[in-house]
């Protein structure tokens, strides 16, 4: 696979010279004319010690306008970094839409380091390379335009490099030591690198491999595939934009987006006869409080993070429920996030990138009242989504909660369902009460139109993305008393399930 980066391409200084002041200046224009389109740039590189990827990473920074560009050399996880799953980091720093974004030692490093030093068998690095894959495809259906470069050096040069740096003595010697140490897995190395590159090339995010002994070659090849590439994807979506509607509209009703006549929901299954009265209930949400108070305080000393998200009907009662749940705990320990319309800044990324950024620490709990979900819901039936956009959502959202439940989150998601008659009754007590008219706006009722179109995306929802390790949680919400019992209760269960897998788990280390 390397062996035409091994057939030692070099540049000299007057042809480079020649194409590197009329490249430089087109790279400028057409980051400026990125700065205006709606999709982002994401550059990686990888390969082996010394070949150039630092370099590189400097070079486009010099030549062009830093202060659109993310850049980013990653090294070992920060405790606040462990603290959550693996991917937080990089959803972090991605660059908002009309920049680049530079990244270093990123999602590639850990698995193809974990494979060379034999901390992971190959199943394990297929499973993670399979990770990355996913994670790339998401940024590139959300338009992101991505270029991998692996920097290759064939193992004599490598050496030679080496004894010269060691003889001018301008590496740290600890270093200098990691360099020597890592050039001696080099054929693991290499063996990994090109399980990575089969795996993990695919149209829409490929590696380039390029051969970092000569300077002058390595840069040109580097600048101008991402002219190139800049290039053409703006030429194509400018030519885009001239061929699409400036508005967006909203899908028509209509037997496509809704449930075949005389098939029942998953809603229609709940039985909504579930009354609680005072007394019961008072007593049971005395008890479930204590328990989840008490069940926290485990969670928290033993680092189980807990993420929760409420979807419902309007006026179904998620406030109500979130308030009683989260009184019972400590402050400190919990933040309840409530999503509406996206902000500009988050509008510029990725639809899941403003719910990655918000996972607590290690220990802590986190409330979500309306969700990543609204791209299969609101975002659906409104039409704010495309369907393309909105049908592979399923997959996405199921990865994101995978790689949640991979890390030991305890995920709990709540579907708060009330049938039409109560949701009429609801709205007009709120109408006249001066305390909860507030609560009741022209596009609840502009919802209320739309049911069966909300019931069969709902259906849907819980159909593609409820799989064993991140179910549904239906809750029968007509009556409020038994709805605020079954949330805590239910988050009560899954914790104390938690716990004893971690004990278990704790047990297992022990014995090892």
């Amino acid at each position: 696979m390397f062996r035409t980066a091994e057939l030692g391409h070099k540049v000299s200084r007057e042809d480079f010279e020649a194409v590197a002041g009329p490249l430089r200046i087109e790279l400028l224009e057409l980051q400026q004319n990125l700065r205006k389109a709606d999709f982002k740039v994401i550059l990686v590189f990888a390969g082996v010690d010394g070949a150039g990827k630092a370099a590189s990473m400097n070079l486009i920074n010099e030549w062009m306008d830093p202060r659109w560009i993310v850049t980013r050399a990653y090294k070992t996880p920060s405790d606040e970094e462990r603290e959550r799953p693996e991917y937080w980091r990089f959803w972090r720093d991605l660059p908002p839409k009309g920049m680049i974004g530079l990244f270093l030692s990123s999602w590639y490093s850990d698995p193809i380091l974990g494979r060379v030093h034999h901390l992971s068998d190959p199943i394990e690095f297929t499973r993670r390379l399979d990770r990355i894959a996913k994670f790339e495809q998401t940024l590139a259906d959300d338009g992101a335009l991505i270029l991998k470069f692996w920097m290759h050096m064939s193992k004599d040069v490598q050496t030679s490099r080496l004894k010269k740096l060691e003889k001018k003595g301008v590496e740290a010697p600890s270093v200098l030591k990691a360099r020597w140490d890592n050039l001696t897995h080099y054929e693991d190395f290499i063996g990994a690198a090109e399980k990575t590159i089969m795996r993990t090339s695919t149209g829409m995010a490929p590696w380039t491999i390029v051969e970092g002994t000569d300077a002058r070659y390595r840069s040109l090849t580097v600048l101008t595939r991402l002219r190139d590439a800049l290039r053409d994807r703006l030429a194509g979506r400018q030519a885009c934009e001239r061929s699409e509607p400036a508005v967006r509209t909203a899908p028509e009703t209509g037997a496509e987006t809704t449930l075949v006549e005389g098939v029942r929901s998953v809603l229609d299954a709940l039985d909504m006869r579930s009354p609680m009265d005072r007394k019961e209930y008072s007593e049971r949400l005395q008890d479930a409080r204590a328990r989840l108070k008490k069940l926290f305080i485990k969670a928290r000393d033993r680092k189980i993070t807990t993420v929760m998200l409420f979807e419902g009907w309007d006026a179904a009662g998620k406030g109500g429920a979130i308030r009683r749940l989260v009184s019972a705990l400590d402050a400190r320990d919990w933040q309840v996030i409530p999503i509406a319309a996206p902000t500009e800044e988050e509008k510029a990324q990725h639809y899941l990138w403003r719910f990655w950024r918000h996972l607590p620490r290690a220990g802590r709990l986190i409330v979500f009242d309306r969700s990543w979900y609204g791209r299969v819901l609101v975002e659906r039936v409104e039409g704010f989504a495309r369907d393309e956009e909105w049908r592979r959502a399923y997959a996405e959202i199921n990865d994101f909660e995978d790689q949640l439940v991979e890390h030991g989150v305890v995920l709990l998601k709540y579907w708060l369902h009330i049938t039409e008659d109560e949701q009429l009754r609801r709205f007009e007590l709120r109408a006249e009460s001066p305390f909860k008219s507030w609560k009741l706006t022209d596009e609840d009722w502009r919802n209320r139109e739309k049911w069966p179109l909300y019931d069969a995306a709902v259906n849907d929802m819980v159909e593609q993305t409820s799989p064993h390790q991140a179910p549904w949680v239906l809750v029968e919400g007509n009556d409020k008393r038994f709805a605020r019992v079954k949330v805590i209760e239910t988050l009560c269960d899954h914790l104390e399930a938690a716990l004893a897998r971690k004990a278990g788990a704790d047990k297992s280390k022990k014995k090892k």
